[in-house]
């Protein structure tokens, strides 16, 4: 059995983050995932500038394709409002990939199926052992399922999504997003990016759809055929595929002070936006900080909104 400080499970931008941390540090970890890196991953890449201000990279310095945007093009309930400031896109199989080399830390191609714990620490499937467990592995992570399956944590709001992310003829240029269109209780979004690719997604409050009798497939359909009326995509046989996640909520995150839970296994998307990829890298480099400063870990600098501003926050309360 392999010895390290700290495994962390899950390779994506939480687990990197954190990773990335404690090698600077020269904390001994290990980052094992059940996918050989680079790979697929649906998600609009949508990076704020904090992002890069957390990694401490420069947005120029970023190696891969990067879309950057002036303004985002917000409709909210049918009013058309223009959002001023730089916001980015990225392709998450090129940016999870470079994330986590970037780390340097050791990973490990492995399926985690059994997690023990022990007076010494943690182990996984008698391969691995520490004395610092991290769960980094997104909404279905191994740790939330192991550890945290009798403590009631993840109190946000359930999203479910989908979306598609191809290769096809950009004929807008900007960032749209879509709030409350043709009652759903969510947003929906269209992100052109470098190299052709275009995103395209719903995100809903999944206990509201159900409560109004409709589906999220449904609103799928009728946001498609409003992307094709305006012009904004090409007649194609769209393909979406779906995921769920959760808001950020009131729960703990943390199980004493030797296993912390980072990114979607927290459940840390923004409230507003469902920003996913700011709050998991700020929650592995504050888990990393906990780890190598011995001190409690507290996600309270974590922010609950990406962009709405606070007059108009009761709209997603």
């Amino acid at each position: 059995m392999k010895h390290y400080e700290v495994l962390i499970v899950g390779g994506g931008p939480a687990g990197a983050a954190c990773a990335a941390v404690l090698v600077k540090a020269g904390v001994k970890c290990l980052v094992v995932d059940k996918e050989v890196f680079p790979r697929q991953k649906l998600c609009a890449g949508w990076l704020t500038p904090r992002v890069f201000q957390d990694l401490e990279v420069d947005p120029e310095e970023y190696p891969h394709g990067l879309t950057t945007f002036s303004k985002l093009l917000i409709c909210l309930a049918g009013f058309p409002i223009s959002y001023p400031g730089k916001q980015y896109a990225i392709r998450r199989i090129e940016f999870d990939d470079w994330l986590l080399k970037r780390s340097g830390g050791e990973v490990i191609q492995h399926e985690v199926k059994q997690i023990r714990q022990s007076e010494s620490g943690f182990s996984i499937d008698n391969r691995f052992r520490a004395e610092y467990l991290i769960g980094a592995g997104g909404t279905y992570c191994p740790v939330h399922r192991n550890l945290f399956k009798d403590h009631s944590l993840r109190t946000g709001t359930q999203i479910v999504s989908l979306e598609e992310e191809y290769q096809g003829d950009v004929l807008d240029p900007f960032c749209r997003l879509w709030f409350f269109r043709n009652r759903l209780p969510g947003y929906a979004w269209y992100v052109p990016k470098t190299g052709g690719y275009i995103n395209i997604g719903i995100g809903a409050n999944a206990k509201v759809l159900k409560e109004r009798g409709s589906t999220i497939q449904e609103h799928w359909v009728s946001f498609v055929d409003h992307l094709l009326g305006s012009g904004l995509v090409e007649q194609r046989h769209f393909k979406p595929g779906g995921y769920t996640y959760y808001l950020q909520g009131t729960g703990e995150y943390r199980l004493g002070d030797k296993v912390f839970l980072v990114g979607d296994s927290a459940g840390l998307a923004t409230l507003d936006m469902g920003e996913g990829i700011g709050p998991s890298i700020r929650s592995g480099i504050l888990a990393a900080r906990a780890i190598i400063e011995n001190k409690p870990y507290n996600l309270d600098e974590i922010p609950g909104y990406s962009l709405l501003p606070k007059a108009l926050r009761w709209l997603v309360r």
